[in-house]
């Protein structure tokens, strides 16, 4: 267990270190999802009425399309190094690689959120800074990780991936993307966990199914 646990953070620390280092995907992504905030500020009326109507909605949709851009980086990355079939070779199983890629966007999406959630507090004047936010962040991450990272891993040798991992990775987190923006719709209008509580089981049943289904699916996919 601790060796597997080793694997999964040694690979998922390199790809975090790597983008962190690079630099130019960092600043896109919460780049992106800043400009989406700010263009929304500016296009809608704000008061505090219509911040709390559209606010939840604007802050995932913005982390949601920019998170994309980084998902796409899981396994281009090993790609342009031509590292890809030694990560296959080594002598570790596939679910190990999985998990650790998918810690790695964990951790990218979770630095991106960092930035973005204070900007977007401070733009839609929102009291966000509660622990129901910390589970919904969490919970979404998760999500996002587990299925991103299935769909990089399908998308990596497809010329037009920029395309397909969208056209792939939308439609399937649908569901989790309703649950975030109901959650914190919950939380910015000072409702309660009990309130929440619905959409946040949604969220985990959502996590565990692709985290299981995702970790079985990427051999065959790797093979491929």
């Amino acid at each position: 267990m601790i060796g597997s646990l080793a694997v999964i953070w040694a690979i998922g620390r390199k790809d975090l270190l790597l983008e962190i280092r690079n630099k130019d995907v960092v600043v896109a992504v919460t780049g992106f999802a800043l400009l989406v905030l700010v263009i929304f500020t500016f296009a809608i009326d704000l008061n505090q009425g219509n911040a709390k109507l559209v606010g939840s909605g604007v802050l995932w949709a913005g982390i949601a399309f920019a998170g994309v851009t980084g998902l796409n980086r899981a396994f281009a990355l090993e790609v342009e190094g031509n590292t890809l079939e030694a990560l296959m070779l080594a002598p570790i199983s596939r679910d190990l690689i999985y998990l650790g890629k998918a810690l790695g966007n964990f951790l990218f999406i979770g630095v991106a959120q960092i930035i973005v959630i204070p900007v977007f507090a401070v733009l839609f004047n929102l009291v966000v800074f509660r622990w129901e936010m910390l589970a919904i962040s969490l919970l979404t991450t998760l999500g996002f990780s587990a299925v991103g990272t299935l769909f990089a891993a399908v998308s990596v040798r497809i010329r037009a991936r920029e395309v397909m991992l969208p056209l792939l990775f939308l439609p399937v987190v649908a569901p989790l993307l309703m649950a975030a923006v109901e959650s914190t719709s919950h939380l910015v209008n000072g409702r309660s966990w009990s309130d929440m509580s619905q959409w946040l089981q949604l969220a985990i049943a959502f996590d565990l199914a692709f985290l299981v289904v995702s970790a079985f699916i990427f051999q065959y996919i790797l093979e491929d």
